[in-house]
């Protein structure tokens, strides 16, 4: 299995990080678990 690599601009990660901080937030609100989101947000910073 391989995996792909994207290159995004900073404004692209920008975008992506307030929608997954909005999704958290969401998530929090509802009492969901947030951890595959913290992981997403993990990779998307590094």
């Amino acid at each position: 299995m391989s995996k792909t690599k994207y290159k995004f601009t900073y404004d692209e990660v920008r975008i992506i990080v307030l929608a997954l901080i909005e999704l958290k937030n969401q998530l929090i609100e509802e009492g969901r678990c947030t951890d595959a989101v913290d992981d997403l947000l993990i990779k998307t910073i590094e």
